[in-house]
């Protein structure tokens, strides 16, 4: 069966990185992650990025600026069209984007958390980089330009895929075919792949029921020695101190474990980790989360107690988040 266009980087980057292990699930992979039967919406968003114009080839594409951004000329009717396409991929949570002059306002200022944690990372130049829960890709953009040499997206996501095939559009191959996604959970990881330099798990850990056994998977996908990047929420406390949120936090339906920051870094030193560190902390604000013309649902804001913007609805500390940075350990 011949492999679909929007695979083909996908299916060569793993040929080139040696993950054969992996590239024999990737069609079965690639086949749940985009099932239609599962997934209603997912035929109008593949039709949205097919009907993206042609694109002129003379442009300027900066991955290491606040928004990924891409300069080209378009004509006003062609930029119309492009705008028209990409808002039926709304809403948009991760970025912001300049594509073509449409800027994309989106929910959350991923320009900010990036600002933050950079200037404590290894120098990421031609390193091999996993993204779990990477949303539309934003984060993983702006490690490619930072020198990347193979990043790849993980988001179970198929709205998330198919916007990341729309900026892949506009960005084209500026980035050297360095950037991939693939609608998969963590779960879908060979175990044991001993591969990555650096994983990055962002908001994914207070969202899952049993947080040690992410932490272990995001071990196992690193080589040993490679850097653990993890931003989570967070609660004030000592290493004892961990929220366990009744059924909502933050109108949320989804949260389980919020740990202080030195219960989190306890829980990686338990997992095998070392050089634990938290590298920054910080309420998030309305400034940072916020809703937009491209992401019109409720947002931080309307989580919070009106009242008493430090406590949420349900009465639990606002959002506070968190970013610890460990390593692999050698052998």
């Amino acid at each position: 069966m011949p492999i679909p266009p929007e695979h083909r980087d996908l299916y060569r980057a793993f040929l080139d990185q040696g993950l054969s292990s992996w590239l024999a699930r990737l069609p079965d992979q690639l086949d749940r992650g985009l099932d239609r039967q599962r997934h209603g919406d997912l035929p109008a968003w593949e039709k949205a990025v097919a009907k993206l114009p042609t694109l002129p080839a003379e442009r300027t594409v900066r991955l290491d600026s606040a928004a990924v951004t891409v300069d080209l000329d378009l004509g006003d009717s062609q930029r119309r069209q492009c705008e028209n396409l990409l808002r039926k991929l709304a809403p948009w949570r991760k970025g912001p984007y300049s594509l073509g002059g449409i800027h994309i306002d989106t929910e959350w200022r991923s320009d900010w958390k990036w600002q933050r944690l950079a200037p404590h990372l290894a120098d990421l130049r031609g390193r091999r980089v996993l993204d779990v829960g990477g949303g539309n890709g934003y984060h993983a953009w702006r490690m490619a330009g930072a020198g990347a040499g193979f990043v790849l997206v993980i988001d179970p996501s198929p709205r998330f895929f198919w916007q990341f095939r729309a900026v892949r559009h506009f960005v084209g191959d500026a980035d050297g075919h360095r950037t991939h996604f693939l609608p998969v959970g963590i779960e879908e990881v060979p175990e044991g792949l001993d591969f990555f330099d650096t994983v990055f798990s962002m908001g994914v850990l207070y969202h899952r029921p049993s947080p040690l056994e992410h932490l272990l998977q995001l071990r196992d996908g690193l080589r040993p020695g490679g850097e653990l990047v993890l931003e989570t929420l967070v609660v004030e406390g000592d290493e004892t101190t961990v929220l366990l949120p009744g059924e909502r936090y933050a109108t949320m339906p989804n949260v389980y474990f919020l740990p202080s920051s030195a219960a989190l870094c306890q829980w990686l030193s338990r997992c095998g980790f070392e050089n634990v560190r938290v590298v920054d902390e910080a309420v998030t604000s309305t400034d940072e989360q916020r809703t937009t013309d491209w992401m019109t649902f409720q947002s931080l804001a309307d989580f919070l107690d009106p009242d008493d913007p430090t406590r949420t609805r349900e009465d639990y500390p606002a959002p506070r988040r968190a970013v610890v940075i460990a390593n692999r350990p050698y052998p």
